[in-house]
């Protein structure tokens, strides 16, 4: 199950072929501005606006936000079977979640995208009970390839995407929060950024997002 799980993230949050692209049509609800989860796990304000091209896609276990300009979220909730509660277990958080990145995101990456590879990762303790923040390269992995504001239109060379994932456990549970960074994309010749700064961007974009889920009280036990 989790395999297929994780193929359709990186289907659904690499190119935006999710299902449902228009908030009628979610698998979730929207509460307002505010996004609820199809399995109640959790609520997460909208990053983007429809005025500027924003939408919404999910299915039972993914939701991706997106916008005409440089905004490209996924989150991933997936329930851990008891194999994957049995290697948190036994590897630890911070071990485990680099086993999870590494096993399956990344190699669900690469499957789609040859040749994609994590660039570094660094485990954050303090953030969600203990959180991973990977960075991969995915070339020719860009959501952002054909909205290119420098040249538009559709580079020769593919660009080499640059993703930002996070990953916490929180109630039997692991989140993927996914993010490009865009820039590398829309400003192409332009673009010049190190390898340090572009990772603080993300992580501070990363951050940024954890900062925004709300969760629900745990239910209430039946007698």
């Amino acid at each position: 199950m989790l395999p297929r799980l994780l193929s359709a993230l990186v289907t659904c949050a690499l190119l935006g072929t999710v299902a449902a692209a228009q908030t009628a049509g979610l698998t979730g609800r929207m509460e307002g501005d505010t996004y609820v989860s199809a399995t109640g796990e959790f609520k997460f304000p909208s990053p983007v606006l429809p005025e500027l091209g924003g939408q919404i896609g999910d299915t039972e276990n993914i939701v991706t936000f997106s916008d005409s300009f440089n905004v490209h979220v996924s989150i991933a909730c997936f329930p851990q079977d008891a194999s994957q509660k049995w290697e948190l277990e036994t590897r630890g958080r911070r071990d485990y979640l680099l086993y999870f990145f590494s096993t399956y995101v990344l190699e669900d990456f690469a499957r789609r995208f040859p040749g994609s590879r994590i660039e570094s990762a660094r485990y954050v303790a303090e953030l969600l009970d203990g959180a991973l923040i990977a960075y991969a390269l995915l070339p020719g992995g860009s959501f952002f390839s054909g909205k290119n504001s420098v040249l538009g239109s559709e580079p020769a060379d593919p660009v080499t995407a640059k993703r930002g994932s996070l990953l916490f456990v929180r109630r039997g549970h692991v989140y993927v929060v996914s993010t490009e960074l865009a820039e590398r994309a829309t400003q192409r010749s332009t673009y010049q950024q190190s390898v340090e700064k572009e990772d603080t961007i993300l992580a501070d974009r990363l951050t940024g997002l954890a900062g925004r889920f709300i969760f629900p009280p745990p239910k209430p036990h039946s007698p």
